[in-house]
């Protein structure tokens, strides 16, 4: 996967990590809370490995 693709699918993870952390909190539902969150860091995980990447790339670029 490029680095382009981790970090759109990094910013859809931690979105919709939000969005399910929001719902099980106005429903009172702490599964979808935690659910949420774990999705969360998994979009961050996602947008720093696409970043690395980029760096990486920068790196061998410039050699």
């Amino acid at each position: 996967m490029g680095s382009t693709s981790d970090k759109i699918k990094g910013m859809a993870n931690e979105a919709a990590g939000n969005v399910k952390q929001a719902v099980g909190k106005a429903v009172g539902n702490p599964s979808l809370e935690v659910e949420g969150a774990v999705q969360e860091r998994k979009g961050e995980a996602q947008q720093t490995l696409g970043k690395a990447k980029d760096a990486v790339k920068k790196g061998v670029d410039s050699v």
